[in-house]
């Protein structure tokens, strides 16, 4: 019996080679799309009745079973390469396992250790904000100034004592690595909450499908990363957090029904990358793109994605 899912993609196909006739019937205008075409037609491999993955441009890829942990497909997934922003799946699990989410975090001197064209939720010194609105400004918009207030917070808590800036990360890096360890992500190693680049700072998409699979079993952790967008109250005004997921934008051409997190990130050397989850009926699964375009990294998700519901299905 043919499905709805085989006959769709069937007529992706078709569309592709319909497509490329007309290029070559009508010109150059049409034509230009047609190496890009071809490389989708490539890319499209029919087995037992449904789509596979076919080529993913991300350096590294991987997708599990959320529920078991099972790999359902790996591309280079022990290749150790640069998690950029990532990384802050990591430092969100410690803030909200080492943390009180309805505790009060003052704004401190960390804010101003920023890099020129970071990422920033907008922090201000002496502002005070709940840890469940900072782990907000570390996930939604991808703050930098988050994640070191983050660092200098569960520092605190786990010293006893206010430390510096720097040494406040130093000793973060420690906790983050530790428990990379516990979960069984032994080929990361990071030394700093938000994952601005250091060439030792370094994780597979192996490690990071494990590392977002624990985080996802915190209740407030999966509630974070899965809105579009939030308001908080910093003390002195309301602003407004926006996820920069495109897979959870409606009005995004990336948008991806069922997805609900998990992480975006990119630096110049370690690309575009994305850590995806989603959900269809009673299955949940995530994705991890290391190393991507701007465009493709949510293709690369999207087909993974579609690839593990269609698998699970049958």
């Amino acid at each position: 019996m043919v499905t709805t899912a085989v006959m769709r993609k069937s007529f992706r196909y078709i569309s592709v080679l319909l497509f490329v006739y007309l290029a070559a019937a009508h010109g150059p205008t049409i034509k230009e799309g047609v190496s890009y075409m071809w490389e989708e037609i490539s890319a499209l491999r029919f087995s037992g009745g449904s789509l596979a993955i076919g080529k993913l441009q991300g350096d590294a890829a991987i997708l599990i079973d959320e529920k078991t942990g099972k790999i359902l497909y790996g591309k280079n997934e022990h290749e150790r390469l640069y998690p950029a922003s990532t990384t802050k799946i990591v430092t969100a699990l410690l803030a909200l396992e080492k943390g009180d989410p309805e505790d009060i975090v003052e704004i401190g001197d960390e804010v101003r250790f920023r890099t020129a064209g970071e990422s920033s939720s907008g922090l201000v010194e002496g502002q005070r904000i709940t840890l469940r609105d900072l782990v907000s400004a570390l996930m939604l918009p991808s703050g930098n100034d988050a994640a070191r207030t983050i660092a200098r917070y569960v520092t605190t808590l786990d010293t006893g004592h206010v430390q510096s800036t720097e040494d406040s990360i130093s000793h973060f890096a420690q906790l983050m690595n530790e428990r990379a360890e516990e979960i069984g992500a032994i080929e990361s190693h990071f030394v700093n909450p938000h994952g601005l680049h250091d060439p030792e700072h370094y994780t597979t998409a192996h490690d990071l499908a494990l590392i977002a699979q624990v985080a996802r079993t915190n209740t407030l952790f999966r509630q974070i990363v899965s809105e579009t967008e939030r308001t908080i109250n910093t003390g002195h005004s309301a602003q407004t957090l926006v996820n920069r997921n495109k897979l959870l934008q409606e009005g995004s051409e990336y948008y991806y029904q069922g997805a609900n997190g998990i992480k975006t990130g990119y630096t110049g050397e370690a690309g575009y990358c994305l850590v995806a989850s989603a959900e269809r009926g009673d299955a949940n699964l995530i994705a991890v793109v290391l190393h991507s375009t701007s465009a493709d990294v949510w293709y690369d998700a999207q087909k993974m994605l579609e690839y593990g519901f269609d698998r699970i299905k049958k």
